[in-house]
């Protein structure tokens, strides 16, 4: 995968600077940009750039929009994102959307998450602007509880996958791993959650379930980073960031398809889809090993996403997150989405 190119860009002070100038934008695996900070992103594309402080070391860096290609969004809450579809498509921008639709309203898991059948409305109306494969379906993570085994999750699933029947083509999961991040059972135990670990058992049990639901309703169904192999069950592993997608979807754009190395054969009377060919390996070196994305840059910020969802790793705590998302209203088009 190529390295992004550098560039110099003129800050809103009027000093210049260094910028990376990536193809493909995640916005964002670390906080809902779409639901909290829409207005804060359009008006950084409108001023070409953005300021990302790095979790580990604090060092502010700049990224240019000026190569962006395609936005990768992901969202529980994307409606306010339908206020700013024509600007984008006028910008010339390829996005999609990760959606994270789950059903945990009667467990208080998603604090901050609008009524379910509010989201489901919102996924309808995002694909009837756009195609179905643009936005893609998640219930992730799957939360098991004492209250929530298996057999309820699973009725959870059926139940949206009914509403999203031809409308989300794809159903995306991943099994919680709370005793990875101690802070996140901290916060669960201290909510009241009787949470519990998945073992072989339980994954195979509601594997099979999703995979049955996936079909019964024309989805295919993958996992999001998650070693654990259901091939026999006609389950993937699924790519968030995809090169197979991309290419799917925005086969017309050249720039894009030589950046991924993407040849494309034109439909014809014998072949209705365009005929990909990848030249090379897009995979992301840098994400966990059962991670399929290809490379993208993420100009999200730990800390910063108000859903108050108990299981969230990207927040240390429900308070630091309000007091970020305060700051960033008390600067809203600030370089970073924190504003300082």
């Amino acid at each position: 995968m190529k390295s992004w190119d550098k560039t110099t860009i003129t800050l809103d002070n009027g000093q210049p600077a260094i910028a990376s100038a990536p193809v493909i934008i995640s916005a964002s695996r670390s906080t809902d940009i779409p639901a909290f900070y829409s207005d804060w992103f359009m008006e950084r594309l409108r001023r070409g750039y953005c300021a990302w402080t790095n979790p580990f070391n604090g060092v502010k860096s700049y990224v240019s929009f000026q190569n962006a290609r395609l936005i990768v969004f992901w969202s529980k809450n994307p409606a306010p994102l339908l206020d700013h579809l024509t600007e984008l498509r006028s910008k010339g921008l390829n996005w999609y959307l990760q959606y994270t639709l789950n059903d945990y309203e009667e467990e208080g898991l998603e604090r901050g998450v609008p009524a379910l059948q509010q989201r489901i409305d919102t996924f309808r109306r995002l694909v009837d602007l756009t195609e179905p494969g643009r936005i893609v379906w998640r219930f992730d993570p799957l939360m098991l509880t004492d209250r929530t085994p298996v057999d309820t999750l699973l009725a959870k699933i059926g139940r949206i996958a009914t509403e999203l029947r031809g409308y989300a083509l794809k159903l995306v999961f991943s099994f919680a791993d709370i005793a990875t991040y101690r802070k996140v059972g901290a916060n669960l135990t201290a909510a009241g959650v009787p949470w519990r670990e998945w073992d072989p058992e339980t994954m195979l049990q509601a594997a099979t379930g999703i995979a049955k639901i996936a079909t019964d309703n024309d989805m295919t169904a993958a996992t999001c980073a998650e070693k654990i192999d259901l091939s026999s069950l006609g389950i993937e592993h699924n790519r968030c960031i995809d090169d197979r997608l991309i290419g799917q979807l925005f086969s017309d754009d050249t720039e894009l398809m030589e950046f991924l190395g993407i040849k494309v054969a034109q439909p014809d009377l014998f072949n209705p889809h365009p005929l990909l060919t990848f030249t090379r390996d897009n995979r992301d070196k840098g994400q966990r090993a059962a991670c399929g994305c290809i490379q993208a840059k993420d100009i999200g910020q730990y800390n910063t996403c108000p859903h108050q969802c108990l299981y969230c790793y990207a927040n240390n705590s429900p308070e630091a997150a309000t007091a970020c998302y305060r700051s960033h209203l008390n600067n809203p088009h600030g370089e970073t989405i924190t504003g300082l």
